[in-house]
């Protein structure tokens, strides 16, 4: 039989590939005429002038594609001397090494691969001794595996080994000046890794033939950046570590969404792009301003904004439209940020051709490429936009949830939503109650049994005035708060949203009208605290009774702890407590509570929900009785049932009372009896 393969230059192939390339950017040219000219005759013969293109295109690509086993082929070799060398027993297990990418990716991946598996051997991996110590093994593992993923490769190298110290990366950062203990305090574990990632930095004890020499994981991340891909890194102490790469297929055509910033046009390569959003003034998402930074509040979390007419430094045209932008997110590695651009076109396929020597140095380019209509345009590198808005804006961006967090267990503060309401003071509400801010068109909204309703997301949602005079109008728009639980929302109508504030909620004045906990003096102002709780039940009766959850906290004299599965419930009780002078710590099941025992954490009283997925109320009860640290501590039962059959079940497992989730002020009055009593009897 005739031989299948023939031997090819790999120059003829190259040649090929620029042949086609320049018939995708004629075929797209002729594709933007056929846009303008609907009723062409020509239409029929290009659209098959498209699919021949198309399928050529394909064709010529996978004469470039190597399987990736081609680049792994001396790794077993290397892991066999490198195991001798370091006095270690290592397992290298290679996956998906048939995955297929362009020959020019290949041979561009093939020193950032060998680097990190001798990183994994060399770091990652204890010696034999280590790991039967910790209960692990004798022999290490390192796993390469490689897979393709919506016209990307991705290779994992992991390891299952001692994992990054963090302690020691800490003081290398410190050492290096690249940043200070301080700034190392707010930092989550995740973002101090990313350290490792520096030029220089390297937590090698001594230099040997294997590591420390000065190559590190700066130049990996600078190769692998260069072919357009992103790294992630994933690491916990004492398991091991994982380097995820995600690289494009090929380097010569690649899909990319066209975009225009003050009437300049950009490509951004698809793979960077996660979704889009547009910001505008009649939509759910608008565009807030944190210390001047542009940042977008996007399903609960706080996006960082990088606005590319700023960046770039384009003059925008008179008669732009200020009023609508779109915001392109993009991932590189763990960090996510969107770009502020003015209009979005089409995804294209395009062909990337090399930036010109005199953009070199300009990082947030990665080359440019011919539209259809003729015209050039550049290529942006999300990662050179991501470093050129300020390694700063990163870690601030990264670490804004974590530190809100430390703030609030380091000092009670608490976010809070301020707004005006039915006039007197302003009000506030904590803002982790409040599930969106709406705009609501006043002629939407119903009546239904004499209650203002609106079709909210496919079902009636409940509105609630805190004013009494509030009158319904047909026109305009109307704010409203919407406070959801499970399937269920109701909507609290508000006059005028003012702010988003920071401050510890201090109840100076207690309150006599209901729906109010008291005043507070917050953001400089007399402000009226809401009791959330009393809207929810005029919105439905049995608020309460749908759901398990609590919250408890810690007070200057008496510590709480609330444990409670629902974090509604919890974000709902923690202000109630905090108000009634109780310093309370929250946690979400009954094993978290059972930590902080063994951890050595003591409280004058726990409040528990019963119905708990995992261990429920009355298994964490008897396991609080049962001879630990915490068997005399005061427990009170929280339920949605609170019959005297259930009163008694309680009081079997080990709780001191019982009381119905729905009713707080008999759970404010249980709180004072149980421990004015466990006083007495003390």
């Amino acid at each position: 039989m005739a031989a299948q393969t023939i031997r090819v230059n790999v120059d003829l192939l190259e040649n090929l590939m620029t042949m086609v390339s320049e018939l995708v950017l004629t075929r797209n040219q002729l594709l933007q005429i056929l846009r303008s000219q609907k009723d062409s005759e020509f239409a029929a013969p290009l659209q098959r002038l498209n699919h021949v293109t198309s399928e050529l295109q394909e064709g010529v690509m996978k004469t470039r594609m190597q399987p990736i086993g081609n680049a792994w082929a001396k790794l077993p070799r290397l892991v066999r001397d490198l195991a001798h060398e370091l006095g270690k027993k290592i397992d290298l297990q290679m996956l998906g090494a048939d995955t297929e990418l362009d020959r020019q990716v290949l041979e561009l991946i093939k020193d950032p691969l060998t680097h990190m598996v001798r990183n994994s051997a060399d770091h990652g991996l204890e010696t034999g001794a280590d790991r039967q110590r910790s209960g692990k093994s004798e022999t290490g593992r390192v796993t390469l595996n490689a897979y393709h993923e919506g016209g990307h490769i991705i290779i994992e190298i992991s390891d299952d080994g001692r994992g990054l110290d963090i302690e020691k990366i800490k003081q290398k950062a410190v050492q290096n000046g690249l940043a200070t203990e301080a700034e190392l305090t707010t930092m989550s574990d995740q973002q101090i890794q990313q350290f490792i990632m520096k030029p220089g930095f390297s937590t090698a004890a001594r230099v040997t033939s294997v590591s420390g020499r000065g190559v590190g994981m700066d130049v990996v991340k600078t190769n692998i950046e260069k072919i357009g891909g992103t790294i992630e890194m994933k690491s916990t102490k004492g398991k091991g570590s994982t380097f995820i790469i995600k690289i494009p297929l090929t380097l010569a055509i690649v899909s990319a969404l066209i975009v225009e910033c003050a009437g300049e046009r950009f490509a951004i390569p698809q793979i960077s792009v996660v979704e889009l959003v547009r910001a505008a003034s009649d939509s759910e998402h608008t565009i807030e301003r944190l210390k001047g930074t542009p940042v977008l509040r996007l399903r609960n979390r706080l996006l960082p904004l990088v606005s590319l007419q700023s960046l770039l430094r384009l003059d925008r045209e008179d008669g732009a439209n200020d009023d609508e932008t779109f915001i392109v997110v993009t991932q590189v590695g763990t960090y996510t940020f969107g770009i502020m651009v003015d209009r979005v076109f089409d995804t294209e396929e395009i062909v990337v051709k090399p930036v010109a020597p005199i953009l070199r140095h300009i990082e947030m380019f990665s080359g440019n490429t011919i539209l259809g209509d003729g015209s050039v345009i550049m290529i942006l590198d999300p990662n050179g936009i991501a470093s050129a808005s300020g390694e700063i804006t990163i870690s601030e961006g990264g670490r804004g949830e974590t530190t809100a967090v430390q703030t609030a267990r380091q000092d009670d503060r608490m976010a809070l939503l301020l707004f005006m309401a039915g006039g007197g003071a302003p009000k506030a509400v904590p803002l982790s109650l409040v599930a969106r801010l709406e705009d609501v068109d006043m002629a939407s909204i119903e009546l239904s049994n004499g209650q203002p309703v609106v079709q909210y997301r496919g079902k009636l949602m409940p509105l609630v005035p805190i004013d009494p005079a509030f009158e319904r109008h047909n026109e305009g728009r109307q704010p409203v708060l919407v406070f959801a639980d499970g399937d269920r929302s109701m909507g609290l109508i508000v006059d005028e949203i003012l702010d988003i504030v920071e401050e510890k909620l201090v109840v100076q004045l207690a309150a006599d009208r209901p729906g109010y906990m008291g005043s507070a003096i917050i953001a400089g102002k007399a402000t009226d605290v809401l009791d959330a709780g009393h809207y929810l039940t005029r919105a439905y009766k049995d608020w309460f009774g749908s759901s398990s959850s609590e919250s408890f906290e810690e007070e200057r004299a008496h510590r709480v702890l609330l444990v409670d599965d629902s974090p509604f419930f919890r974000n709902l009780l923690t202000p109630l407590l905090s108000v009634a002078g109780y310093s309370v710590t929250t946690v979400e099941s009954a094993n978290e509570a059972l930590n902080l025992c063994e951890a050595g954490e003591s409280f004058d009283v726990i409040v528990s929900d019963i119905e708990m997925p995992g261990m429920s109320g009355l298994e964490f009860a008897q396991a609080v009785r049962n001879g630990s640290r915490w068997q005399d501590t005061p427990l009170v039962a929280l339920s949605s049932h609170a019959s005297a059959r259930d009163l008694d079940r309680g009081r079997q497992a080990g709780f001191d009372d019982y009381v119905a989730k729905f009713d707080r002020d008999a759970l404010l009055y249980t709180l004072a009896q149980t421990l004015s009593e466990h006083r007495g009897a003390a």
